[in-house]
């Protein structure tokens, strides 16, 4: 079996790993692959003797096997947490607001951004914020006092309609891979870091992730003016994490690992059942608050990234995952 990484000599540092992934597909099980888009890997077909069906990648949905519905409603983060709660599965939940006025005679009211603030006080000034369909860790972060608030809902204004504002919540986060309600793997997340070089202050160290983040489309991590930590040297080497968001996008972690436990596997697959998706990836919290009982859902992800897999050495699983897309789509 050939390793993916070979589908990706020659291309640019943007081709889109589902775009990789696809070709490294196709060739494994004797079908064509072809890209349709002048070699950006956004628009692609895969095709077998007598079948062609067309591929997006980018913020297209990648996995066709999954209803536009189910996509759309897992999209939403609130609407994914109102129907788990439904189905007695535990999610975080919290509130949406929107930050524009237009479209305002279409909504119900107590969703303005005038209720975002009444509802972060009643969180006692601190709060987990991110766009109500954001994506990669975009905009997600924690935000304590109003001042703070009042400047992200400016910001994250640019760019979104809307967000969801829940409690800080502490816990181990886990993501859970499943294809037709069954678990294919588990992963363990980790917030990124920095690493000193003895030459670059903390700040310094940390703008320069920024700079990264915001040269992938993602928002920087927000550094305190005022605070002389950051104006410390770390040795070369020494590591330093950054709290928060733990997407691999965004500068996180993730390592395979073994499920933490099988109420926490039944939980994803409640959670995962309860949208309609055939192909899931479940985030969620466990030990929540030092319990060793308590587990969260975090998001129901229906376009989950894959990378994890190239980087661990599991080309197997992306040609799992693959198949089960090929065959939904009648390709084999």
């Amino acid at each position: 079996m050939r390793n993916p990484n070979e589908f990706r000599t020659g291309k640019p540092g943007f081709y889109p790993d589902q775009a990789v992934y696809a070709e490294y597909a196709s060739a494994e099980f004797g079908l064509t692959f072809c890209d349709l888009d002048g070699g950006s890997g956004l628009l692609f077909s895969i095709a077998s003797r007598d079948r062609l069906v067309h591929f997006g990648a980018g913020r297209c949905s990648w996995y066709p096997q999954n209803s536009a519905t189910a996509s759309t409603l897992a999209s939403d983060k609130s609407f994914a947490s109102r129907i788990l709660r439904r189905a007695g599965v535990p999610a975080l939940g919290g509130e949406y607001f929107f930050l524009h006025e237009r479209h305002r005679a279409h909504r119900p009211s107590g969703h303005e951004r005038s209720d975002a603030i009444a509802c972060f006080r009643t969180l006692g000034g601190s709060a987990f914020l991110k766009p109500l369909t954001g994506s990669r860790g975009d905009f997600a972060q924690a935000v304590h006092g109003e001042a703070a608030l009042v400047r992200y809902l400016d910001e994250v204004m640019k760019y979104y309609d809307a967000v969801l504002i829940q409690p800080i919540v502490d816990g181990i986060e886990y993501r859970v891979f499943l294809l037709d309600n069954e678990p294919l793997y588990c992963a363990r997340k980790y917030p990124p870091q920095v690493t000193g070089d003895g030459v670059r202050t903390l700040r310094e160290l940390l703008t320069a992730h920024n700079d990264a983040l915001r040269g992938r489309g993602l928002s920087p991590v927000s550094l305190p003016a005022n605070d002389p930590s950051l104006d410390a040297m770390p040795a070369s080497g020494e590591p330093h994490e950054i709290p928060g968001r733990m997407n691999l996008s965004a500068g996180g972690t993730m390592v395979l690992a073994e499920a933490p436990s099988e109420k926490a596997v039944t939980l994803a697959r409640r959670a995962a059942h309860a949208i309609g998706l055939h192909v899931a990836a479940i985030d969620l919290f466990v030990d929540v608050g030092g319990n060793p009982d308590a587990i969260e859902i975090i998001e129901v992800n229906s376009n989950p990234s894959i990378r994890l897999l190239e980087d661990s050495g599991r080309g197997d699983l992306i040609l799992r995952i693959w198949h089960h897309t090929l065959v939904a789509m009648g390709l084999l």
